[in-house]
């Protein structure tokens, strides 16, 4: 029986404010914890109270999250029992899932997409590292941060211990157009390719608003239906080799390792033009004052305002799009996703996403350009 709102829970350490929502066999509410603030709590739905083996999976998805701690996984509070319930405490993450986002919004811009998938990538590697595979990567899994450009893998149900390149029995449960082949077979060979196909299907739905074919049918046809993602929508060279050399239907085909498929989709900045090798090596040593000086340099030189030592609206507006993402690209890149034009944009929307001084200040004080109500001419360092 759902529990209600104002139902108290635990010796009344939490209260029930309202239902989130459901999934295979969880179903997840809304609470307060004895501190007053927001949490969400996980339990079983009744039909699966008596069954043993579901009773065993949800106990072992506590422990998975208790093990695989990053800022872009879910975090676990407490685990406990509510009569005949168990129960999962975890962060209660505001914002909306990456699905209900591209269904409002469309598609992704690329360098959003992939700096929120990249943050995915980077939690996945944990998971992997303790010997885990996620199996269920899709937009619908991975939530977005009410006001900040952060995703957060969640709902780790289905997840499963798995040892290299050795057969094991596993539950047939898929999400079609993001499982890959091996997820439809009971017993396969299993790995971290498992969830490369998963994050570059996601990846594909981000960037194109369209969700790959199931595997079953790209297999079934005589040929492959799937659309090669730069005939859907134009993105670089390097996205488009990542995301179809993920979605490859063999698993040996597919890279071996999310921080292989990682280095595809990101690391090809090793060969940056000349002129920005510099600005690299600074960002790679974490130098991001100077990195800041170097960029400023550099992009007066490209717009051949080295003279003035300022960059008017003519050079701004026909500044070249590839050099722009050049730089964007190792800004998010070397700081995590943390700092780059594409960055400061989306905190400008955050912010009004006005061309007004009001929103201006607003800008200043959240990328460490305003100090005690004036503006300074770059990036405080260490930045807030």
């Amino acid at each position: 029986m759902a529990w209600q709102p104002g139902t108290t829970l635990y010796g009344d350490r939490y209260t029930i404010i309202k239902k989130l929502g459901e999934g295979g066999f969880g179903i997840t509410y809304l609470a307060r914890n004895p501190k007053g603030q927001y949490i969400a709590l996980k339990t079983l739905l009744d039909k699966y109270l008596d069954n043993p083996e579901y009773l065993r999976k949800f106990e072992r998805e506590a422990i998975r999250l208790a093990v695989c701690r990053h800022p872009h996984i879910v975090e676990i509070g407490n685990v406990f029992w509510e009569g005949s319930l168990p129960c999962i405490e975890m962060e209660y993450i505001a914002g909306k899932d990456f699905w209900e986002l591209v269904q409002e919004k469309g598609a992704f811009p690329e360098a959003e997409a992939i700096r929120y998938i990249q943050q995915i990538g980077n939690a996945l590697t944990v998971v992997h590292d303790k010997g885990l595979l996620h199996r269920d990567i899709k937009p619908q899994n991975i939530m977005k941060r009410e006001g900040k450009t952060e995703a957060v893998l969640i709902d780790f149900g289905i997840a499963r211990e798995f040892i290299p390149n050795r057969t094991q029995t596993h539950t047939n449960v898929v999400s079609d157009g993001f499982a890959p082949l091996e997820q439809y077979y009971e017993q396969a060979k299993r790995g971290e390719y498992t969830d490369v196909y998963g994050l570059s299907a996601t990846l594909y739905c981000l960037l194109t608003n369209q969700v790959p074919p199931p595997v079953f049918v790209r297999t079934g046809m005589g040929r492959d239906v799937l659309k090669p993602l730069n005939q859907v929508v134009n993105v670089s060279n390097r996205v488009h080799e990542a995301v179809m050399k993920g979605l490859e239907i063999q698993p040996d085909k597919r890279p071996q390792s999310v921080e292989e498929w990682l280095e595809i989709l990101i690391d090809n900045l090793e060969t940056v033009p000349s002129r920005y090798q510099k600005l690299q090596q600074l960002l790679a040593a974490g130098q991001w004052k100077e990195a800041d000086l170097e960029t400023a340099r550099v992009m007066l030189q490209v717009a051949g305002r080295e003279e003035e030592g300022w960059l008017n609206i003519d050079s701004i507006n026909n500044f070249p799009c590839e050099d722009l993402r050049t730089i964007d690209q190792l800004w998010v890149k070397y700081s995590k996703s943390r700092f780059g034009f594409s960055v400061q944009k989306k905190i400008w929307l955050e912010v009004g996403g006005k061309v007004d001084y009001e929103t201006e200040c607003k800008l200043g004080d959240r990328v460490g350009r305003r100090k005690r109500r004036q503006f300074v001419g770059q990036i405080s360092w260490p930045p807030p």
